[in-house]
């Protein structure tokens, strides 16, 4: 296996079902020496900000709704996972779980992609109010709320898989 197969193999999930963001940086030249989250979050963040705003969506489209059907289903990543399953998703009341499939509903119809919101560090009542708010934003705001809650997933999970600097 190639330096290349084995990074993208390594990193493509970082950004949701998006290896592109990984080939590109690589194919770039923007990794070299030791790896570190940093040394890796950097040039994945500038590939996906100069990546077309049609790929950039099909990013945020990649991501699963919060304790939505991929999640009762199993059908999740691991990371998306572990990762709901942190701030307690996993274990909603009938009627919490009716909240997010109604605010993922209308979320989803309005933008046209999913709430993204990075988990770590917040529950279900956070998570429920930030949804409240943002659900009230123009499409260009939340388009850039999103996308900047995807830089910060890929900067968690990177943390979790490599040292920090």
């Amino acid at each position: 296996m190639s330096g290349r197969e084995e990074f993208v193999t390594r990193f493509g999930g970082v950004f949701e079902h998006s290896p592109f963001i990984a080939e590109r940086a690589y194919d770039d030249g923007f990794i070299h020496g030791e790896l570190t989250a940093d040394r890796v979050h950097t040039p994945m963040v500038a590939v996906f900000r100069a990546a077309s705003e049609e790929e950039r969506l099909g990013v945020l489209r990649a991501h699963p709704d919060l304790a939505g059907r991929l999640a009762i289903s199993g059908e999740l990543t691991e990371d998306s996972r572990k990762e709901q399953a942190g701030a307690g998703l996993d274990r909603l009341s009938a009627e919490e779980h009716k909240r997010f499939t109604e605010l993922n509903d209308r979320y989803t119809e309005k933008f046209g992609f999913p709430f993204i919101i990075a988990v770590k560090g917040l529950n279900k009542d956070d998570i429920l109010a930030a949804f409240e708010k943002r659900i009230g934003n123009s499409r260009e705001e939340e388009f850039a709320t999103a996308a900047g809650q995807v830089e910060k997933i890929a900067l968690l999970r990177l943390t979790a898989m490599l040292p920090a600097r």
